[in-house]
This record gives structure tokens, C-alpha cells and sequence, in this order.
């Protein structure tokens, strides 16, 4: 709570020294002509204006179609980076802008100096952007994902599956690493199921996806990593938008995304209120043959998860100069939810009579708040590319989950009624030093230290009534589980250009000490281990329009808080989900190669990957001879996955932009559990394609598809799933503003059906967690109209 209150404080005093600062200086003007190697003009090309001092964009504009263009300045050192579909990126360093309007004359672009290191394929900032480590997708460009979550957001990401549950998955397997702003953040929560459900879409700028993450990155997360990517401005003066969402089932929401910039100060505040409630419903049936007992039942569930959420941030940007920047941030998050579910079983014997029915409630209270202070130091020198940057980050989390149930039978009058609580508090710090050297002319050496430590307490149990109407604690549900992590970390890489090969290999070392203890029953496991994690990637530019991509790393996947919690959800009376505090790590060798092909009118990126892994952690479904279900994450065994990948972008004319994207992947996992061998070996899919139409200049209209195919499991089976989402949008107050319509699961068919069989157990589920869902956004725009990024008419002058 200190480091908040300094933090606050700051906030304070800087924007004391905004309203003293003088007005600023009057805009001048930078501007120049683009040319081709053969004297051609270049129309329509993106020009974005960054400053010097930290990389920050600060705006641009577009080339008319004589290839002029022209960009407001204030006083100050910048450079000017242009793109152009067909054309290599171009760089013009050194625009120091005094006084007086600046012409920097013709600048010329070539097809034959494209830089390796980024290799972003589309001029414009389209729904895709393709890098040399990773994938870069701007929700806002994506009708389905405004008005939205994070959870939903995810879940049109290509390769990335979000289940029923929350839980997101990436490359189909569900070990993968979730970043705010490229670190980890209290916004995810201990639950990030529940948590990525609080985050509206409407302050989220775009979503990274590293599948072969370097050694800069944590070596945490065995697929890689998804990085949610915040909304933050820094232009000049007072900008921002403004954005507000209702919808059905009940989505109702507003959200503001503000910056001020004077002279040497930028200040910024976001603020988001969300209230949403969340209908689904599912079906089982649940057999089993024993030796001494035999059961059947099904049941039934309707439930809705809901209630509000505030999120709001607010930081500064303090220019010392042009080589040093200091910026804090402040943001802090509290939901209230409410969640109830009504129960039905109904038992039966083996010649499918009805023998009772029971029925049980839920009504459960969950309020949760998350506070995070963070503070950026970064230096840049003379020499480009030579940076220094300092981040520190507390976080400071509270969850309490309060249940009431009631239970009764048709063959017993008497009701039972059961209350749990269950409280978790999260104290977390985390410091990191990086540092590049630049090396020649493309050559550059990284370095960085990291060191987090995070502490959670669990405090769980479960009370019954008796005849008496005194609360009786059982046994079994009562215990306090306390975690503490700590993890440190250093890193060197390395790279560099050779003609036409790009060159990146680097080393990371971890070592991590975590201990839990669970209090009550004394039980305490401590674990302390260091680990290398070497990463190779590697670039050769086949010829202008192609390149291949080869990379190699070896990562880790920690168990999650809630994997080691020997208790969970107590809601489903006969099916109980428990983890497992003596869980270990899973290892993971990672490959990959990719093969990037620019085309005239879009991109092709083709991978195929391989990764094997070690210690796998499966869900182990246990029954007993009464009926009750245990599911229990276990380190199986090892496995294996073979994939083929490609992303498509492909926009047949200037009106109508088209993506899809498939996974098709092998999975074999094989392990011995209770000296019975259990074995996977499944063929699968998932895919996604977007078609978006430009109508009548103003008039956006957007489908999409989703697609999961079946697998198998170690027990059983996953069922297909598939969703259709459609949006519509029209730009209104000449271009300040938008309206969206979007429908979400049009059919109403995104659900979980699975079946489990196991040693004369079978089971068969379907489950919805929310059904489908109509929304209308109206976003307004202060101070700028809507940046259009694509050209507005082919040369050839297409119809619509």
C-alpha cells in the first residue's frame, strides 16, 4: 500500500506541473513526396511520426495520390517510419523540427532493403500483423469482439480455444502464459477464467501471440504466450474515446480512454463499468458398473453467472528530456458478482426406473478487488538502438467466494443445508532491468534481470447444518493453504544480419523456489530448482515476397494456484473438482518453422511445429461405488503434438478483406495411473474465417466462423463445437463516431459435449456457459476522426 500511496502522490504533483506548464508551441508542419526506384509517386502509403526520445507514435497521416504528404509537429526530435503493401518498410531519422515548417523532399522506396528483423506484411495497421516472433491482431478492426470481454476476444484469436469454463487454450493445449502490456498483472487474476470475463474489450488495443517466445520473455508456458495489449495514447492535447454497450443477455457497459500531452508531460486515465449476466445451462448422464454397487443418474443444471465490474487506470508520462522518460501508473479493479445455479438429479436403477429425484440450489457472492502500482524508467542514447529500461510493479489482490446451498429429496422430507467460504488474498512484486547493446550496423546484444515474489493465502471450508441448527464444519472441506513463490531470472541474446540471413539465439536461467503448506493437516512440500532455457530463431529471406522462419525453445509450465488447491467449487454435490499440492512442472521442447509469403493483394504465413513434453498434468476422473465424482490433475506422463498452421489475409478487392486460419494438429500422451495404462492418440482441428465487406463507403458488415474439431482424451472424448458471429457498423458524426450491431453464436451452439469412459464408468455432458448474445456499441472519438488505415479506391477505380 506504501508504493500506492508514493505513486498517488506523484500522480498529484505531476499534474500540478501540467497546469503550470505554458501553452505550447504553435504545430508546424513536416512534409515530403514518396517515389519509387523508378520515379513513380507512391499513393496511399502509411507515414507515422515517432519521437526520439522513447519510440512513442505520436500520429501520422496518409500519402495523397501524388505521393505528397504532410504531418502537424510541435517543436521537438522525431523520426518517420513509412509502409507500403509491395514496398520495404523506410525509416528517415534525424527530423528535428524547430520553428519553422519542415520539407524533407523526396524520399525514395525500394523493393530490395526490407528489414528482417520485423516483418509486419501489410502497410496499413490491418486486422493482422505478421512479425518475425509473433502475431499481432487489432481487436477494434474485428465488429465481433466491441462491446465484448478479454474471454471473448481470446476466443476469436486463430489457434486459441477459450472452453466453456474460461479456460483458454492455445495450440489446444492449455499451458500458456496471459500478459498485460507484456508483464504479468493482478488484472489476470488468481482465476483468469473468471478475471479475463472483467476486462472490456473497449480498453484493449490488440492481442500478441508468441508461439516461440525468445529469452527475454519468462520461460513460463509451454504453447507461449498471449499479451493483452492496453489502450494507451500520447498524442498532443486532450484526445480520447468514449464508448458505451448494451446488449442481451443483460451487457451493459461504458468506458472512456483519455490522454493529455503538454510539453513534457503526458497524462492518461482509462476507466471501464461493466454489468453482465451470463445464462447457461447442461446435461449429463452418469453411469457405472461395480463390483459390489451399480448407479445410474442424469442431471440437469440452469445457471447464471453475473454482476459489475469497474476498471480504472490513470498514469503520466514525464519527458525529462529526449533520452529519458519516467512513467507511473495507477489501476485498480473491484467486481461484485452474484452467481446461482439450480441442480436437478435424477437416479435411477438398471432397468431405467426412477428411483429419486433431488434437486439443490446455489447462491453465491463474489467480490473481488485488485490494486497495481507500476513504475518505468527508460533511457535511450545517441546511438540508435542502445536503450535502458527499469520496471517495478505491487499488486495487492482479494477474492471471497460466500456459498449457500439447499439440498433436498423426494424420499427425504428433511432438507440439508451447507455453506462454504472460501477467501484468497495475493501479494505480489516484481522487478526488471533490460538493456540492448546495437552491435555494428544490424547487430545488437540484450541482457535483463528479473526477480518477482508472490504470496497467496487460501483459507477454505465447507459448513453443514445439523438437526439442531448449528453449523458443523466438515472435516474433510476445511483447510488453509498458504503459497509463496519466488522466481529470479537472467537473460543474455544475441543477434544479427548476415546478407540475407537474420540471426537471434539467447539463454535464460530461472531459479524458482515455491513452497506450500497446507496448515491444518500439516502438510508441506517445498520445491527449489534452476533451469536453463535456451531459444533459437532464425530468418533467411528467400526472395523479396518470402521468407523462412526457424526457431527453437525450451519452456516450462508451473501449476496454477488453483491446479494445487486440494479443494475447489463445492456446488456439484456428486462432482467434485480438486487439485493436487504436490504437482510438478511440466517441460517443454519446443520447434517451429514458418514460412511467410507476401502477395499482392495479402499474406500467406504457413508453420509447422513440434513440441515434446515431459510430465504431462492431466484431469483424472475417479468414481466411487456411492456415485461420487473426483477430478484430480495428476503429472501423467510424457506427450507429443505435431501441427500444421497457416494464417491467410487476403483482400480480393479494396471494399471486401478476408482472414482464415486452421490448426491441424496430432496429440499423443501415454502414462500409468494407478497401474493402469492410459493412452491418447488424436487427430484435430480448429479454424476460424472472417469475411468483411465495405457497403456504401460507410457500412461495414463482417461474418465469422469458428470451428473445433473432436478429439480424444486419456478417458474418453471431446465433441465437435462451432459458433457463426455476425457485426455491422456505420461511421456517424462525420467519422467521429460508430455504431456496431454484432450477434454472437447466432446459432446458439457453442457448446461443451464430452464423454468419459473409464473401467465401467461412462459419462456423457453437454454444457453452455452463456447462450447466445446480441449487442449495440456507440464509440465517439474526441478530437480525431476515424483513423482509416486502407485506401479508399484501387487504382482501377473498383465498384462496390
Amino acid at each position: 500500500m506504501k508504493h500506492a500511496l508514493l505513486l498517488a502522490a506523484l500522480f498529484y504533483i505531476s499534474i500540478a506541473t501540467v497546469c503550470a506548464q505554458d501553452e505550447p508551441a504553435p504545430s508546424q508542419t513536416i512534409s515530403g513526396k514518396l517515389e519509387d526506384t523508378g520515379k513513380k509517386p507512391v499513393p496511399f502509403a502509411n507515414v507515422a511520426l515517432y519521437n526520439a526520445a522513447d519510440s512513442t507514435l505520436l500520429g501520422g497521416n496518409t500519402s495523397d495520390e501524388n505521393g505528397q504528404f504532410s504531418i502537424a509537429a510541435e517543436p521537438g526530435r522525431y523520426f518517420i517510419k513509412i509502409t507500403f503493401m509491395g514496398l520495404d518498410e523506410k525509416v528517415v531519422p534525424n527530423v528535428n523540427v524547430d520553428r519553422q515548417n519542415l520539407d524533407l523532399q523526396t524520399i525514395t522506396m525500394s523493393a530490395n532493403a526490407k528489414t528482417l528483423e520485423e516483418l509486419v506484411v501489410k502497410g496499413e495497421k490491418s486486422q493482422m500483423e505478421l512479425h518475425l516472433d509473433k502475431r499481432v491482431f487489432n481487436v477494434g478492426k474485428d465488429l465481433s469482439n466491441i462491446g465484448t470481454n478479454a474471454s471473448d476476444i481470446l476466443n476469436n484469436m486463430p489457434s486459441v480455444t477459450v472452453d466453456v469454463d474460461g479456460n483458454v487454450a492455445l495450440r489446444g493445449s492449455q499451458n500458456v502464459r496471459i500478459l498485460i502490456d507484456g508483464k504479468q498483472s493482478g488484472m489476470v487474476g488468481i482465476n483468469p477464467a473468471d478475471a479475463l470475463r472483467q476486462i472490456p474489450a473497449d480498453l484493449i488495443e490488440s492481442i500478441e501471440i508468441i508461439t516461440n517466445p525468445s529469452s527475454r520473455y519468462d520461460a513460463e508456458g509451454e504453447v507461449g504466450i498471449l499479451n493483452i495489449v492496453m489502450k494507451k495514447n500520447v498524442r498532443y492535447g486532450l484526445n480520447g474515446s468514449f464508448t458505451g454497450t448494451a446488449g442481451y443477455p443483460y451487457n451493459f457497459g461504458g468506458s472512456f480512454n483519455l490522454n493529455f500531452r503538454k510539453k513534457k508531460v503526458n497524462f492518461i486515465a482509462n476507466y471501464g463499468l461493466m454489468y453482465r449476466e451470463g445464462p447457461g445451462r447442461g446435461n449429463s448422464r452418469q453411469a457405472y458398473t461395480g463390483a459390489d454397487t451399480s448407479f445410474v443418474y442424469e442431471q440437469h443444471s440452469e445457471r447464471n453467472r453475473g454482476g459489475y465490474s469497474n476498471n480504472v487506470m490513470a498514469g503520466l508520462d514525464y519527458f525529462v528530456n529526449d533520452f529519458n522518460t519516467i512513467t507511473a501508473t495507477l489501476s485498480y479493479r473491484n467486481s461484485q458478482n452474484k452467481n446461482r445455479s439450480n441442480l436437478t438429479y435424477r437416479d435411477f436403477d438398471f432397468n431405467n426406473t426412477l428411483t429419486q429425484t433431488v434437486t439443490r440450489s446455489e447462491r453465491e457472492t463474489e467480490p473481488r478487488t485488485n490494486l497495481e502500482a507500476a513504475l518505468n524508467y527508460r533511457k535511450t542514447f545517441e546511438r540508435k538502438g542502445q536503450s535502458l529500461t527499469i520496471d517495478a510493479k505491487y499488486i495487492l489482490s482479494d477474492e471471497t467466494e460466500a456459498s449457500k446451498y439447499l439440498e433436498s429429496s423426494s424420499l427425504d422430507a428433511a432438507a440439508i443445508a451447507q455453506r462454504s467460504y472460501n477467501t484468497e488474498d495475493e501479494k505480489n512484486f516484481l522487478a526488471q532491468l533490460d538493456y540492448i547493446h546495437p552491435i555494428g550496423k544490424d547487430g545488437k546484444v540484450e541482457a535483463g534481470l528479473k526477480t518477482s515474489v508472490r504470496l497467496l493465502d487460501n483459507d477454505f471450508s465447507v459448513h453443514q447444518q445439523d438437526s439442531e441448527q448449528r453449523w458443523i464444519i466438515l472435516p474433510e472441506f476445511d483447510n488453509y493453504l498458504a503459497y509463496h513463490e519466488k522466481i529470479h531470472a537472467g537473460y543474455v541474446m544475441a543477434s544479427n544480419q548476415f546478407g540475407k540471413i537474420f540471426v537471434q539465439a539467447g539463454l535464460r536461467g530461472e531459479y524458482t523456489d515455491i513452497l506450500t503448506e497446507l496448515k491444518k493437516t500439516n502438510l508441506r512440500n517445498h520445491r527449489a530448482y534452476f533451469n536453463l532455457f535456451p531459444s533459437v530463431h532464425l530468418s533467411y529471406k528467400i526472395k523479396d515476397a518470402q521468407t523462412l522462419q526457424l526457431s527453437y525453445s525450451y519452456r516450462l509450465s508451473r501449476p496454477g494456484f488453483r491446479d494445487l488447491l486440494p479443494f475447489s467449487s463445492f456446488s456439484d454435490s456428486r462432482v467434485f473438482r480438486a487439485g493436487n499440492p504436490l504437482l510438478n512442472p511440466e517441460f517443454t521442447h519446443s520447434f517451429e518453422a514458418g514460412h511467410l509469403l507476401n502477395m499482392p493483394k495479402g499474406t500467406l504465413l504457413s508453420s509447422i511445429y513440434y513440441r515434446h513434453r515431459l510430465g504431462v498434468v492431466e484431469n483424472i476422473t475417479a468414481v466411487d461405488s456411492v456415485g461420487f465424482t473426483t477430478i484430480t490433475p495428476v503429472n501423467l506422463a510424457t506427450g507429443d503434438s505435431y501441427g500444421f498452421e497457416f494464417n491467410l489475409t487476403y483482400d480480393p478487392f479494396s471494399w471486401w478483406k478476408m482472414t482464415a486460419n486452421a490448426n491441424i494438429f496430432r496429440a499423443v500422451n501415454e502414462g500409468i495411473y494407478n497401474d493402469q495404462v492410459l493412452k491418447s492418440d488424436t487427430y484435430t482441428w480448429t479454424s476460424r474465417a472472417t469475411s468483411r465487406f465495405t457497403l456504401f463507403r460507410s457500412v461495414d458488415f463482417q461474418a465469422s466462423v469458428n470451428y473445433r474439431a473432436p478429439r480424444k482424451t486419456t478417458q474418453g472424448r471431446d465433441l465437435s463445437m462451432y459458433a457463426i458471429d455476425l457485426g455491422l457498423s456505420r461511421d456517424i458524426l462525420k467519422g467521429r463516431g460508430t455504431i456496431t450491431a454484432s450477434v454472437r453464436d447466432l446459432f446458439n451452439s457453442q457448446k461443451r459435449r464430452s464423454i468419459v469412459e473409464n473401467a465401467g464408468y461412462y459419462s456423457r455432458s453437454e454444457f453452455q456457459w452463456r447462450t447466445r448474445q446480441a449487442i449495440v456499441t456507440l464509440s465517439y472519438r474526441l478530437n480525431r476522426a476515424k483513423e482509416k488505415q486502407s485506401r479508399e479506391r484501387e487504382e482501377n477505380n473498383e465498384e462496390y
